[in-house]
């Protein structure tokens, strides 16, 4: 009795397995999906613009035997110019001191000296940084100021004061020039475009300041003449178009 109930038991033990091993054997695989077929292309877009304000580096330098005469002379001209730029209509926010020294004045080295060289004076350099918001008032600014005492001029920095309508002209231009370059493509190849499946920027160039220098000035005409040029906006983006 005992060895008639595990050979059932036995039995409905392999029918089982069979019957699972069935039910696996008849499902079907699922087929993978295809990859779409794609076009990815990048276009760039650029925006040119008068530069509207700029920024100019200017100081003063004096000399003296001693430190406190050279700082003394310094100061006394500075407020010359602070209080010039004052009756322009130059906010104190767009003035800011950008360099201050106090350094030693040595003679010459002279080729063999042995003996150290003694201190003669010392030279004071105060430099400050002058944002003008209307570029065209730029020009007898600078006058303005060398006249009232500053004989150092470190640069001329242009700007754009306002860029987001320009950037994101830029990008329109460069989203046009993907769609373009794509179209040629499939042109090319015989196929069309589909739905755009992704669009990234890879970046935007924002105009860097214009830099003009001139080291020293002693004096200038009473309307000196600026050129600000223009100043290029860019902007790339990268576009995967699906092909129909």
């Amino acid at each position: 009795m005992r060895s008639l109930t595990s050979a059932i038991i036995v039995a409905v033990v392999a029918i089982a397995a069979a019957g699972a091993t069935f039910v696996f054997t008849a499902q079907p695989v699922a087929a993978q999906d295809e990859p779409p077929r794609v076009i990815t292309v990048t276009g760039n877009g650029e925006v040119a613009a008068r530069p509207d304000e700029a920024t100019i580096s200017i100081g003063v330098v004096t000399e003296a035997n001693t430190a406190r005469e050279a700082l003394s002379a310094n100061s006394q001209a500075m407020q010359a110019v602070f209080g010039r730029m004052e009756e322009l209509g130059i906010p104190e926010a767009n003035v800011q001191t950008s360099n201050f020294s106090i350094q030693p004045i040595y003679p010459p080295y002279r080729q063999g000296q042995t003996e150290p060289r003694r201190i003669t004076g010392y030279r004071v350099s105060n430099t400050v940084s002058v944002l003008f918001e209307d570029i065209d008032t730029v020009g007898s600014g600078l006058d303005a100021v060398v006249s009232s005492g500053a004989n150092q001029l470190h640069g001329i920095y242009f700007s754009i004061s306002e860029t987001d309508e320009l950037m994101a002209e830029a990008r329109t231009l460069a989203v046009g020039d993907a769609r373009a370059r794509a179209e040629t493509l499939a042109a090319a190849a015989g196929v069309r475009l589909g739905r755009v499946l992704t669009i990234s920027e890879g970046g935007g160039a924002y105009p860097q300041p214009q830099f003009y220098a001139r080291t020293e000035m002693m004096a200038m005409d009473a309307s000196v003449p600026v050129a600000a040029g223009e100043q290029t906006l860019s902007s790339s983006v990268s576009m995967t178009f699906e092909i129909e």
